[in-house]
């Protein structure tokens, strides 16, 4: 009986990680009103293509309620997400399914995940929000090499 329960566990074991999904790296930047807007990296773009828009995801890692913002397309929809252009935090295509966009604050780490349509493929990148004088808020985008932090460095206001 334990032979095949270990057998039963090695299996479930061995099919979730026959499908693993390869995350890649997304990049944060300026919109034009100064708001964080995000696509792929142009590395991954130039490595691996422009990927279908599936979702994107914003969370802050640290807090009680991670979710911040989340918007999706629907099944019959969808774009290809290319280096160049830049899907904006809260959205601003209303007729498309998301979550309201709660507040940024700065000097905290967030977390972005542009999830792609048909493939296990997935862009993921941390950032946050610097004050620089005269009370502008800047958006930095946080490298992959960065270490693990609440406040990392470059994060703090300046």
């Amino acid at each position: 009986m334990r032979v095949l329960f270990c057998c039963l566990l090695l299996a479930a074991a061995c099919e979730v990680s026959a499908n693993p999904v390869r995350v890649g790296e997304a990049e944060v930047r300026a919109s034009a009103n100064g708001e964080p807007c995000f696509t792929i990296s142009e590395r991954e773009e130039q490595r691996r293509g422009a990927p279908d828009f599936d979702a994107v995801t914003v969370t802050d890692p640290h807090a009680r309620k991670p979710l911040l913002w989340r918007m999706a397309m629907p099944a019959e929809r969808t774009f290809p997400v290319n280096f160049s252009m830049c899907i904006p935090y809260g959205g601003r295509v209303q007729a498309l399914p998301q979550s309201p966009a709660a507040k940024l604050e700065p000097g905290r780490v967030y977390q972005v995940r542009i999830e792609a349509r048909g493939t296990a493929q997935a862009y993921e990148a941390r950032f946050c929000l610097v004050r620089q004088g005269g009370g502008v808020l800047v958006v930095r985008h946080i490298g992959a090499d960065a270490h693990e932090g609440r406040h990392l460095y470059g994060c703090l206001s300046d």
